[in-house]
């Protein structure tokens, strides 16, 4: 067994550990112990179908070909030093070769920590250095963005950083690994001592399952770190409430390397024994395409995603019939958008309230009422305590907003050395401070109204507003910069910059060229800028972003085009 270091954790009582396995929360397994019995199960069975851009076949493992790559791969991470309890970070699209480098380095007692791959060298220099990250996964390019070149600039910041492992690039050069040569061709899995090796560092339900950066409030990063266990209890509630087997068949829109893409689109999913459908790249058409082809049941993803298909099934209508229920998450669902996809996509709805740190904290159930959908966020999950308190953290009636406080069994385990921030996420009384605003409805749903944590969600993705505000402040030509969200029908929210300028103001193309040199990612970029004398601020001196979130209701004095 695998355990993690002590910097790493909050104290879970021993009288809490036993009632979570007592009621059933915790359990003696993993998800890894999962997946291998579903390749037991059935070898024969499609495990993982990847779509990839310009080619027109999928690829197709099954669930036998993924256990034996997941053997090899476990092997591979080995033969270059990899050692129980190490991170190994996997920055992918959505591809065959996530999963299987996940469960692999799981399979060797690494720790995996995906990433998305829009992240660039300000995300990831701290993210690679914080994490100790021995082994960096990367694909040679994406989205015309040369990845390996990138990782390779890094690697002299990063004296944990072993190896940079490049797929679909050069062999091994002296400053990448080849992924073929090093994970695909040596077949690790046929070695005479692997299995006695695997089953010897194989971690048990309490370790390290994934670690994952989460945006935080202060300009760094969270490294927010789950246990198997409280991995799975994070997710169950999902499977619970639309009534998934290992008969259904996922498909996952939002990236891998998010908690939604990774959790739900690839853990979960995969240890249900269920088949999994990707795309690299987010093709609308070619999805509505093969739902049938692919049998395709369900997906969980953010309502942008669903208006597209809504938007594409309007022009060239596909039957759909096997796609029984879509999930939304990040946002709540608007109303139209609720009736446009029942009506275009002949879909059962449930909308769900979560965050990295607790996985899902209230759902919906197969057959909720428009109504229903529309008035909450979901009815809290039974292993789960919510409260909402006020500023002296006593509870608040019906219908009144307040902080929204957790505690239970799936709550993180901790933030990787950063225990300032994993004693203030916990309470005097032991309640996990989720960053959000809400009440509680009549009905006793939870409905988000805000959020104390300064972060904008675009798309379901959350941008850390201050890391942006920081870069922005250093820029010649800005005395003080503050972002904050404006309402998008689309992407729920988007983000605009708001700005004292010091002489000359910048154009709005110039701060985001500023940006992109400075190495951020695109997703996070202000798409609209507002030039203001001064910052409008409390008697204390904070900036009031309240006013000027009232002013994106105006006209903006520039508007970005939509990325």
């Amino acid at each position: 067994m695998i355990q993690p270091a002590a910097t790493w954790q909050r104290p879970v009582s021993d009288a809490d550990a036993e009632r979570f396995h007592r009621l059933g929360w915790w359990r003696d397994i993993t998800g890894l112990d999962e997946l291998l019995a579903a390749v037991r199960r059935h070898p024969d069975k499609a495990a993982v179908v990847s779509y990839r851009k310009g080619r027109p076949l999928p690829s197709t493992i099954t669930y036998g070909q993924l256990g034996a790559l997941v053997d090899r791969f476990a092997g591979a991470f080995r033969s270059i030093g990899v050692e129980p309890g190490d991170v190994v970070t996997i920055q992918l699209p959505n591809t065959w070769e996530f999963p299987a480098l996940v469960f692999g380095a799981m399979r060797a007692g690494a720790i995996p920590n995906p990433v998305p791959p829009i992240y660039r060298e300000h995300e990831l220099s701290f993210m690679l250095r914080h994490a100790r990250s021995k082994v960096y996964v990367v694909p040679a390019s994406f989205n015309r963005f040369s990845h390996r070149d990138m990782a390779v600039s890094l690697k002299p910041q990063l004296p944990d950083l072993r190896h940079i492992v490049v797929i679909d690039g050069a062999p091994d050069d002296g400053e990448v690994l080849g992924f073929e040569e090093i994970f695909v061709r040596p077949l690790h899995e046929l070695e005479p001592d692997l299995a006695a090796e695997l089953a010897r560092v194989r971690p048990g339900a309490d370790d390290p399952a994934f670690l994952m950066f989460t945006s935080g409030t202060t300009g760094m990063p969270k490294a927010a770190l789950h246990t198997h266990n409280t991995a799975w209890s994070a997710g169950r509630p999902l499977p619970e409430a639309i009534e998934l087997t290992a008969d259904d068949t996922c498909f996952m829109a939002s990236t891998v390397g998010h908690l939604t893409g990774f959790f739900w689109g690839t853990y979960l999913p995969l240890a249900m024994g269920q088949k999994v459908v990707y795309q690299d790249v987010w093709d609308t058409r070619q999805l509505l395409d093969i739902i049938d082809f692919e049998n395709i049941t369900w997906t969980l993803s953010a309502t942008p995603f669903a208006m597209d298909m809504v938007a594409a099934q309007k022009l060239t209508p596909r039957a759909l019939s096997s796609l029984r229920v879509f999930v939304c998450g990040g946002a709540p669902i608007p109303p139209h958008a609720a009736i446009a996809m029942q009506e275009h996509l002949g879909v059962d709805l449930v909308s769900l309230w979560g965050m990295t740190e607790i996985g899902i904290c209230s759902i919906h159930r197969l057959g909720a009422p428009l109504e229903v959908l529309s008035a909450s966020d979901g009815m809290p999950v039974g292993h789960m305590e919510l409260r909402i308190v006020g500023e002296d953290l006593r509870p608040l009636p019906d219908g009144q907003e307040g902080r929204l406080q957790a505690r239970g069994p799936s709550i993180i385990v901790g933030y990787r050395d950063q225990p300032e921030l994993t004693s203030s996420a916990e309470t005097p009384d032991g309640w996990f401070e989720t960053g959000d605003l809400g009440l509680r409805t009549p009905e006793g749903g939870i409905r988000i109204t805000g959020r104390s944590k300064d972060i904008i969600v675009r798309g379901g993705q959350n941008v850390p507003v201050v890391e942006v505000e920081n870069l922005l402040a250093r820029h010649d030509q800005i005395r003080e910069a503050a972002v904050v969200g404006y309402p998008d029908e689309r992407l729920g929210e988007r983000g605009c910059a708001v700005i004292v300028p010091d002489g000359e103001a910048p154009a709005l193309d110039e701060l985001r060229d500023y940006l992109e040199k400075a190495g951020m990612a695109r997703q996070f970029w202000p798409e609209r800028l507002e030039i203001i004398a001064a910052m409008p601020r409390t008697p204390s001196g904070k900036i009031k972003k309240y006013v000027l979130r009232q002013m994106m209701t105006g006209q903006p004095a520039e508007t970005a085009a939509s990325q």
